[in-house]
């Protein structure tokens, strides 16, 4: 990895991407009524183990935040993040409480 990575969100398209040496890498969602449901990350596989879904997940939660998005984590590399990450939580739908096998009465 020699380039910064850059990671842009695509409203259109409903996905973050994040741009390493030229080649994407994104975490998808479909968007309903205020809530993100986080559907898939990608990461190519010459990109694994250098922390960029980590970078990719912690800014689409932030802009999440920013945005005032609830999120569900179907994804299970967004949901792992949440988990591991409480500072997150807050942001969580009662769907994405049951799926982190957290209390929905927190």
């Amino acid at each position: 990895m020699s380039g910064p990575i850059v990671i842009t969100h695509d409203d259109e398209n409903r996905c973050f991407l994040a741009v390493v040496d030229g080649v994407e890498a994104f975490t998808r969602y479909a968007f309903a009524e205020g809530v993100a449901t986080f559907i898939r990350t990608y990461i190519p596989d010459a990109f694994r183990g250098r922390g960029i879904a980590t970078q990719l997940i912690r800014v689409s939660l932030t802009q999440a935040r920013e945005a005032g998005w609830r999120v569900t984590p179907e994804c299970p590399m967004v949901a792992t993040y949440m988990k591991e990450h409480p500072e997150t939580q807050d942001l969580l739908t009662p769907a994405g409480l049951r799926l982190l096998g957290l209390k929905i009465d927190r």
